[in-house]
């Protein structure tokens, strides 16, 4: 033995062997069960019928008994209680103590801040559009609006709304941007509410029909500019018809 391997300050100063490294940590997960949960029926379920109400119209307070939810879906009462948790994050319902669960009908004023936020959103999908989206899928935006030409459009005014709004999302989705489309995603709902209770206000849906059929025209020249500032000008048009129009939401 060398006076080297007597010493133990020097052996200590090399350290102990190296061992095998150590594994990385992982989350312990679950298989995933694929079927829809009852949690989530239940929140699909009453998302769509509080979208297909026509809360804007109403002055009365529009309570929801959780009890006959559950009795109406057949299943407990815990599912539907998480799916009004969701829904409450989401700003549809909220829950008031001691007295229950309340569809919410924004204000005014809330109503403005949300077709204002939707304009920056869709104005900068309409510039990304122009970029990306192909002459087909461009094309496409304009055969929504062929059964409402010739006079047609008061008569089908419930076509329309639907359109219109198919019109609006499809605008986000082109524009392949998954940020701004998850963004825009629940903001579109509430959006949604409103725009079918407004287009046949005054002479919405003419200005309406007008003012897609120029956007389109500026998305299939690729006129970056001129389809952004026209989408903005349209979304935030609506924001102006409800300022000025809309007293049924005070």
């Amino acid at each position: 033995m060398t006076s080297r391997d007597r010493n133990p300050r020097r052996a200590s100063a090399r350290g102990p062997a190296p061992g095998p490294a150590p594994l990385a940590l992982q989350p312990l997960l679950a298989p995933i069960d694929t079927t829809p949960s009852f949690k989530h029926k239940a929140y699909t379920a009453l998302k769509n019928a509080i979208v297909a109400m026509d809360v804007y119209r109403s002055r009365e307070e529009i309570r929801l008994d959780e009890r006959k939810l559950a009795q109406d879906f057949g299943i407990s009462r815990t599912p539907v209680r998480e799916a009004m948790a969701q829904l409450e994050s989401e700003g549809f319902v909220r829950s008031v103590p001691r007295r229950g669960i309340y569809v919410v009908r924004k204000t005014k004023a809330e109503v403005i801040e949300m077709i204002t936020a939707w304009a920056a959103l869709e104005s900068m999908a309409a510039r990304l559009i122009t970029k990306v989206a192909t002459d087909e899928e461009i094309a496409g935006l304009r055969k929504m609006f062929a059964a409402f030409v010739d006079g047609k459009l008061r008569a089908h005014l419930d076509e329309y709304s639907d359109a219109n709004i198919e019109f609006h999302q499809t605008i986000i989705r082109l524009s392949r941007n998954q940020v701004l489309i998850d963004l825009a995603e629940n903001l579109f709902t509430h959006m949604r509410m409103i725009r079918r209770t407004t287009i046949g206000e005054k002479d919405r849906a003419d200005r309406s029909i007008k003012d897609h059929m120029a956007i389109i025209e500026a998305l299939e020249a690729r006129a970056t500019e001129r389809a952004e500032d026209l989408v903005r000008d349209h979304a935030l048009g609506l924001a102006e018809h409800v300022a000025q129009y809309a007293d049924y939401l005070d």
